[in-house]
């Protein structure tokens, strides 16, 4: 598989998170070769790519639980591999995270998880906590559900709560794990308009992963894309949009055939069916 040349993105004048060099093997396979990429502050930034090329990995990079192979990550002017475990934990409550599979807890009702980070990190008065909590379920919608369980919730309304526990403490930087999953288009309208909302009333920094490049095109200020342990292009969604490399051709376009395999490696097709040398 061809490799995708090294793109160096321009360096904002304020970035929240700075990443140089990033080298990262997990087992035998090298998922980051070198890579370079910058999440300016009360932006959005998106970063898309194929299954397997290391979007939830770079997460995980950021919010410090797992360290690099080679390289540096900064966030908010600190070395993510370097800096104290209390530290780290302290970064962490400034940083709201919406995971792929929403992480509710069962046998909270929505009220009390959105309620969960303020009652773990905050000593506030109930009348505070209840005011703030129904103003994020107000944002996403679901107000009326607060006492509501997950097992009463869709997909959709279950990813919608999640946000609003991702916002309720209102974070310096909030990550988006594949935030448009299940949403039916009202919904996922409205969460667009939450997330640019946020960015710019209160300067919040976003990242997004996520495929669906027409929703992520409405809201995102730059996309990374990632390949074969590189960054394969990097610019608006309309430059990404028109790419003619063949990376950004495959990956928006949806081919099958590419520099990015359909096929995993496997053996050659009729040996192992066993049809090579059988009598016609």
């Amino acid at each position: 598989m061809s490799k995708p040349r090294d793109l160096q993105p321009a360096i904002p004048t304020d970035a929240l998170i700075s990443i140089r060099g990033l080298r990262t093997r997990l087992g035998d396979k090298l998922i980051f070769d070198g890579v370079d990429l910058d999440i300016p502050r009360g932006k959005i930034t998106a970063i898309m790519g194929p299954s397997g090329t290391g979007k939830t990995t770079l997460l995980r990079h950021i919010t410090g639980q797992l360290g690099p192979d080679a390289g540096e990550v900064m966030v908010d002017g600190q070395n993510i591999a370097r800096i104290g475990r209390e530290a780290l934990f302290d970064l962490r409550e400034r940083i709201g995270y919406l995971f792929q599979n929403s992480a509710l807890l069962t046998d909270f009702s929505v009220f009390e998880n959105v309620a969960f980070p303020l009652r773990q990190h905050l000593k506030l008065p109930e009348e505070l906590i209840r005011n703030i909590v129904l103003t994020k379920l107000q944002a996403v919608g679901l107000r009326g559900a607060a006492e509501l369980m997950p097992a009463e919730l869709s997909g959709g309304m279950m990813r919608r709560v999640a946000l609003a526990r991702a916002i309720v403490r209102d974070p310096m930087l909030i990550i988006y794990d594949e935030p448009f999953v299940g949403l039916d288009p009202i919904a996922l309208n409205q969460i667009l308009k939450l997330i640019r909302t946020l960015n710019q009333t209160l300067g919040i920094t976003s990242i997004l992963v996520a495929h669906e490049l027409a929703a992520v095109s409405r809201i995102a200020d730059q996309i990374y894309l990632l390949a074969a342990g590189k960054i394969a292009a990097h610019g608006t969604p309309d430059d990404l949009a028109r790419g003619e490399t063949p990376w950004t051709k495959q990956f928006f376009s949806g081919e099958a055939d590419g520099p990015v395999p359909f096929h995993y490696p496997a053996p050659d097709y009729a040996t192992q069916l066993g049809l090579v040398g059988a009598k016609p």
